[in-house]
């Protein structure tokens, strides 16, 4: 079986990344051998909008049947789901580690979100000092779009 394991680095050693959208890397593991498939760099990864959607489409093209992460945001959780792959989350450790708990049954699926959208964006909007989206210390006028 095909499975995919969101990734800070190409290959077996390299660290999850719990994020899926913004993701380094998708690393693409045969669970029958434990041998890496391919390792695909994520293009969505600076999207400013959609890299969720994006990163589940680069996820179903591979063929993959599982995607393993931290976290899951809806965008992704609904476009993986009609492309017929299943989530699982873990919260640590290699890729190799990784498949590994997941060959032997210890991850928990998932069918619903584990994440808000836009989590994996750096600390999302509003969370700074300035409040974000026009709110800001200066309570200036103007229009708030």
């Amino acid at each position: 079986m095909k499975i995919c394991i969101t990734a800070g680095a190409p290959g077996l050693d390299a660290p999850l990344d719990p994020r899926v959208g913004r993701c380094a890397y998708f690393v693409i593991v045969e669970t029958d051998s434990m041998e890496e498939v391919e390792s695909i760099s994520n293009i969505s990864a600076g999207a400013a909008g959609g890299a969720g959607i994006q990163a589940a489409q680069t996820i179903a093209s591979t063929g993959a049947s599982v995607l393993i992460t931290g976290n899951a945001g809806p965008n992704a959780v609904y476009t993986l789901g009609a492309a017929g792959v299943k989530i699982y989350l873990d919260q640590g450790g290699t890729v190799r580690d990784v498949a590994k708990r997941f060959k032997q049954g210890e991850l928990k699926e998932i069918s619903s979100a584990s994440a808000p959208p836009h989590a994996g964006m750096g600390g999302g909007q509003g969370m700074g000092r300035g409040g974000g989206r026009g709110g800001g210390r200066g309570g200036g006028g103007g229009q708030n779009r």
